[in-house]
């Protein structure tokens, strides 16, 4: 499974460990990913996805998953997000 945010795309950065005696080795940086269900109203069902809390909160701050998805660029979202985004404007389209 890769260390990878479903909804943002935020991924495992690298970066440098510096000591005391300024000798630097590689390091990486992991994202804070959590693995959530979260409710599509537009689907009326709820869903797993693997994302980041930096995510959760933007998720809120949107107005929910759906409204996420809408706004959110394709080449950042993964494939199972992706494939959600395509059903909810699918289900807003029958219902307008």
């Amino acid at each position: 499974m890769s260390r990878r945010c479903e909804l943002t795309g935020k991924g495992a950065q690298v970066g440098h460990r510096v000591s005391h005696s300024n000798i630097k080795t590689k390091r990486r940086f992991l994202p804070n990913l959590f693995n959530v269900t979260m409710i599509s109203e537009a689907l009326g069902r709820s869903v797993k996805l693997r994302v980041s809390a930096n995510a959760i909160k933007s998720v809120d701050h949107r107005g929910g998953l759906d409204a996420f998805l809408l706004k959110a660029k394709d080449d950042e979202l993964s494939t199972k997000a992706l494939d959600i985004k395509r059903q909810v404007v699918k289900k807003r389209a029958e219902a307008a």
